[in-house]
């Protein structure tokens, strides 16, 4: 099963786009070597203050990708400096 997870997020004290970068990196890298998921910036890449992340797993079964999908999304959330506003979950 695929499952691909599209969230869009603000960075609220990101005053450029390096800063915005920087704490991306960070988020990227951790869920990376965390999970075992691919993720990247999928929109907004050229805003300050804005960002849309797309990140798909696969697995043998739907509840084994939403489970895995699930902490990644908790991860994203567990960070202060990033608030997570509209996600959406397509099904493969």
């Amino acid at each position: 099963m695929i499952g691909f997870v599209a969230c869009e997020c603000v960075i609220y004290n990101a005053q450029s786009l390096k800063e915005k970068r920087a704490v991306l990196q960070r988020i990227i890298t951790r869920l990376k070597q965390k999970y075992n998921i691919s993720v990247a910036e999928i929109d907004h890449q050229n805003v300050w203050q804005r960002t849309t992340l797309g990140m798909v797993a696969i697995t043998s079964s739907r509840a084994t990708t939403e489970r895995e999908l699930q902490r990644a999304l908790a991860l994203i959330d567990s960070f202060p400096e990033l608030e997570r506003t509209v996600t959406t979950f397509e099904w493969f």
